[in-house]
């Protein structure tokens, strides 16, 4: 049977994927937005460690990707600029959501099997 390659589209979907999922940044991004936290300066101050650079990095890339849409808003004389999740930004939120459930799930089951083991 002939192995078959990953085709170029696909080999750009998984970079894509990889680039959003396997980039620390990029979820806790995702992480904030679905619970509120919109506008860049509070996306800082919540996600411990980032840098505006790398914050500002993601959110292009997040927005590139479609997973984010940017939003301008005016309230008087002063402009805010505001972040939501898109419907697929949604639902990759929940993804990431479901595997810190199942992270937390594996950490308590593992931490019980070695009390059970010390007795």
């Amino acid at each position: 049977m002939k192995s078959r390659h990953l085709s170029l589209p696909e080999r750009e979907a998984y970079r894509r994927l990889e680039d959003v999922v396997g980039c620390k940044w990029s979820a806790a991004v995702v992480g904030a937005l679905c619970r509120g936290v919109n506008r860049p300066g509070k996306l800082e101050r919540y996600i411990p460690g980032i840098s505006t650079k790398v914050l500002t990095e993601r959110l292009r890339k997040l927005g590139d990707y479609g997973l984010i849409v940017r939003e301008d808003r005016s309230e008087g004389a002063v402009l805010h600029v505001e972040y939501r999740l898109t419907p697929v930004g949604e639902k990759l939120a929940a993804i990431i959501e479901q595997l810190h459930s199942l992270q937390a799930e594996h950490d308590g089951g593992a931490a019980a099997a070695g009390r059970g083991r010390a007795k």
